[in-house]
């Protein structure tokens, strides 16, 4: 890595980590029902809100019935969205007269966006009015966040409170995330964004004529240039915020409506990692020992980092066969050097390879850059951290409760060595929480795997790939991980947008995001029941830096061990290729 490399990354880890603390506490307060600073706006609202959905607030639900009300929302928003697509062309707000979305198509992404994946098998553009955008695809954007959120504070509570039936009321815990800090976040960011020249309009599409008149595919003659417009930074500030990650362009967050200026690439590359980052100081916050929360970052941070300079590094070495013939890679003061296939030249290497990788670490998805083009190991860090079961920062909420779900397996596996019953912040972890923690760590790997075997035996999965070779392997295997994990990023050499792939990968979306949150939500009711055990000399400190290498090593001894030779098929043989024929 040359000085700018590591002055740009040295720069948004330090101003990542300030931000961690005081958004933490923020949020703990306002979990605990304390003045936020917030309450003198908002909590005449968040009232009112209550009393027209008939909820009641000191109404505790236990760990089914908390459950219950979330996959019933969740179930409500996917029909909801899908009636939506299917029924635009005769909605309103939709002046490029859209028409109707593919029922397949509509049933991948209603999916999609309520599970906080937001994969697209579409170009958000040329397939959706301003309406579905809006209602459809922000509203989720920011009730999937919250529920991740909401299920996050359930198992926190579960630590904490002491031989207690009910975790809590879902619709109080949605609300706040949502009233509190979800929309002024994103309200702040999206001023910003319309500040440096992202689009926030109700205006049609606009056309510009050519300076130069060119033909299209057909050999027809183009002299005008269709500008796609509309709400587009609302959409933005959310889709980062929320690790959600759904673009309103079909180029991401490399289109320039998006992310116009080397500023919003910045604060959209912060706000991926900002609240899932914070949710650790949130943790140790709400479990009255913050050291817990800074052990639970650091361990994130001991995977994130190696991966994160490797990705630059491999991306900034550059592709070896260009080098036969004589072409300059290095960095200059005339050239970034480097890999620079799909890369924005404006962003450059290293701001690519920092969002590839936060954005697959964070289960967010959202790209700046085309991963499909980065060198083999480059695309090997995101597809690997998705892989990992997307708990290195992860999405809001998720993220941290599947890593708290692999905290229970290392302390189970340490109590094993030591011969003690093994507890983490007072509570036993016995069988029970056990067999969650198990479920929540494999079944991703279940719905990568092997639907994945399946779309390279059959016909239909094979003829999407335009790749062939190991690559087109690492293209199936990518599409997977990123649906079963909730990420949405993509190589995007496969065609997805196909019966199979849609149902597969809509499938995939869902079984791994709530067969992952219901049993969270067991272990959160599980702990609730118990006493808080006094720590003793047989105590495992939890806080320690062995225990945050112990964790860590868990983390990628899973991931390892389950991938490795998937992964050995894909980029690393093509790697190896690449480099003997170099």
């Amino acid at each position: 890595m040359n000085f700018n490399n590591c002055i740009q990354t040295g720069i948004f880890l330090l101003v990542l980590l300030l931000l961690v603390k005081p958004l933490g506490i923020y949020m703990g307060r306002i979990y605990e029902g304390k003045p936020s600073g917030l309450n003198v706006w908002f909590s005449s609202i968040e009232k009112m809100i209550y009393r027209l959905c008939g909820v009641k607030t000191e109404q505790g639900m236990s760990w089914k019935e908390y459950a219950l009300a979330m996959m019933i929302f969740n179930l409500l928003g996917i029909v909801v969205l899908y009636v939506i697509q299917r029924f635009q062309a005769s909605l309103l707000l939709n002046p490029m007269a859209m028409p109707a979305v593919a029922p397949d198509l509509a049933f991948n992404t209603a999916v999609s966006f309520v599970t906080n994946t937001n994969w697209q098998s579409y170009g958000g553009e040329s397939t959706l009015s301003y309406l579905t955008q809006m209602l459809g695809l922000t509203v989720q954007n920011f009730v999937s966040a919250a529920t991740g959120m909401a299920i996050l504070v359930v198992v926190i509570r579960g630590f904490v409170q002491r031989q207690m039936a009910t975790i809590g009321n879902f619709w109080v815990d949605l609300v706040r995330t949502t009233l509190y800090i979800l929309l002024p976040l994103s309200l702040v960011l999206a001023i910003v964004l319309v500040a440096q020249g992202v689009p926030q309009t109700f205006d049609s599409s606009v056309k510009a004529t050519l300076a130069q008149a060119t033909k299209d595919s057909t050999g027809k003659l183009v002299t005008e240039q269709v500008i796609a417009l509309g709400p587009v930074a609302s959409q933005i500030a959310i889709k980062q915020l929320g690790t959600n990650g759904g673009g309103y362009f079909n180029a991401n967050s490399a289109h320039p409506y998006e992310n116009p200026t080397p500023l919003t690439n910045f604060l959209e590359m912060l706000a991926i990692l900002l609240i899932p980052a914070a949710l650790c100081y949130t943790f140790g916050y709400m479990v009255r020992d913050r050291r817990q929360g800074w052990a639970i970052l650091a361990a994130m941070l001991l995977i994130f980092i190696p991966c994160l300079l490797v990705s630059v590094s491999i991306e900034q070495k550059g592709n070896p066969l260009l080098n036969r013939l004589g072409v300059q890679q290095s960095f200059s003061e005339l050239q970034p050097g480097g890999n620079m296939e799909g890369k924005e030249a404006r962003l450059g290497i290293v701001n690519s390879s920092i969002w590839s990788v936060a954005t697959t670490a964070a289960s967010n998805g959202s790209v700046n850059a085309m991963h499909d083009s980065f060198m083999p190991l480059g695309g090997l860090m995101a597809m690997w951290l998705m892989q990992l079961g997307e708990v290195i920062f992860g999405g809001v909420g998720c993220g941290l409760y599947g890593m708290l779900a692999f905290i229970i397996v290392a302390v189970f596996i340490a109590g094993l060595m030591i011969g003690r019953t093994p507890e983490y912040l007072g509570k036993k972890i016995e069988a029970f929480e056990m067999k969650m923690a198990s479920l929540v760590a494999l079944i991703p790997h279940m719905f990568i795997l092997i639907p994945t075997a399946l779309a390279l035996m059959l016909p239909v999965g094979k003829a999407a790939i335009a790749n062939p070779g190991p690559h087109g392997f690492s293209e199936i295997l990518y599409a997977f991980s990123s649906a079963a994990n909730n990420n949405g990023s993509a190589f995007a050499g496969v065609s997805t947008n196909t019966l199979f792939y849609n149902i597969a990968l809509g499938l995939a979306m869902f079984f791994s995001r709530f067969w992952l949150a219901i049993p969270m939500l067991a272990i959160a009711g599980s702990l609730s029941h118990k006493k808080i055990v006094p720590a003793s000399q047989g105590t495992l400190p939890t806080h320690t830096p062995l225990f945050v290498v112990f964790l860590a090593i868990v983390v990628l001894v899973v991931g390892a061990l389950t991938f490795f030779p998937a992964l050995a098929l894909g980029p690393i043989v093509e790697h190896l290729m690449l480099t003997s024929s170099s």
